[in-house]
């Protein structure tokens, strides 16, 4: 979304940036949910892009130099997270678990976003017969359990034992169906919004054919919440791959490294005072997914000027004063110039 300030006068564009455009218009505890969500969300990404500089070993070794890893050692020495049952590094496969989940997220959430727009964009413009089976498909869709469907995936892609792609594939089939209608309700409703906007009518006008409006002048402005319901839905991948591997349907830990795989094998040890094999890939799920979702519900509030404060000259005034008011106004104009 295009910003300007006051005068009418555009932004530089690292100024307009999604990210940098929500924690300039943040303030108080809007501001430090943001900055949160954010240090937690680059690290989570920093471990994955580093992790086989980061991690001492590799998600399923076993043995170095120095001979086999003992099993259930307690953290210290050469690991310093301890190991599991079977001997693996905990703190290794805790951030090798990093890559997994990323890639849950690239392919389940971007699958969901190309079928959610395409027919949000589809149904909202041409409507008609179209227009409602979508709509009726997409509300029976949301009667599917995300983990029992994943469950249902993972038998029938691999028979419940988990491949690093079968793995990834039942969780991201998963999380495609029943994460689209969201998508698919959003995009819908901007472009029934948009469609009778002065500037398509003017599209028509002159001819412009339907791709050519969908594509050019409805998809551009339709398309401005996507990064809150992005990360809103990586968290669930998140959580929906964890659930499975917790279950038993995850990947085996001789093909991927994944914490709710970890997890389940740690349930027997917790019994036995053995607490690090199940608290540091918790911990690991638990900050990942705090990040992802309090970035979301921070740009949440922030796209509604009702929500958010507003700086003052002087200082910084709560959302709610005369400030506050003046500025959500403004913001308003600004909006609807940009269309």
């Amino acid at each position: 979304m295009n910003t300007t300030t006051v005068s009418g006068r555009k932004q530089p564009l690292v100024y307009r940036l999604p990210v940098i455009s929500h924690f300039r218009k943040s303030v108080g505890l809007q501001r430090g949910m943001l900055v949160t969500g954010l240090v937690l969300t680059v690290l989570f990404l920093l471990t994955t892009v580093l992790a086989p500089v980061i991690a001492p070993y590799g998600y399923a070794q076993l043995s170095d130099a120095s001979g086999t890893f003992p099993a259930q050692q307690a953290p210290g020495g050469r690991h310093i997270l301890g190991t599991t049952v079977g001997g693996y590094d905990v703190f290794s496969r805790v951030i090798w678990g990093s890559q997994t989940a990323m890639v849950v997220i690239i392919v389940a959430v971007a699958m969901s976003i190309f079928l959610g727009v395409a027919l949000g964009l589809v149904s909202g413009y041409f409507g008609g017969w179209l227009d409602r089976i979508l709509v009726v498909i997409a509300d029976a869709i949301y009667a599917f359990p995300s983990l029992l469907l994943a469950i249902v995936m993972s038998i029938v892609i691999n028979r419940g034992q988990s491949s690093f792609w079968g793995g990834i594939l039942a969780c991201a089939f998963a999380i495609s169906v029943v994460f689209v209608p969201q998508y698919f309700r959003v995009i819908r409703a901007e472009t029934i919004r948009l469609k009778a906007e002065p500037f398509v009518e003017s599209a028509k006008v002159v001819g412009a054919s339907s791709a050519r409006i969908m594509g050019r002048h409805i998809f551009k402005n339709a398309t401005r919440t996507l990064p809150l319901i992005f990360t809103l839905n990586a968290s669930e991948a998140i959580l929906t791959l964890a659930g499975l591997g917790f279950l038993g349907f995850g990947i085996e830990p001789s093909s991927a490294a994944e914490w709710g795989f970890d997890l389940n094998k740690a349930m027997a040890d917790a019994s036995s005072g053995i607490w690090w094999t199940g608290v540091f890939p918790g911990t690991a799920i638990v900050l990942t997914v705090l990040g992802l979702t309090l970035v979301g519900e921070s740009i949440n509030d922030l796209n509604d000027p009702r929500l958010r404060g507003r700086k003052r000259a002087g200082g910084k005034t709560p959302a709610g004063g005369p400030d506050s008011t003046a500025g959500a106004q403004a913001a308003l104009e600004a909006e609807a110039r940009t269309l």
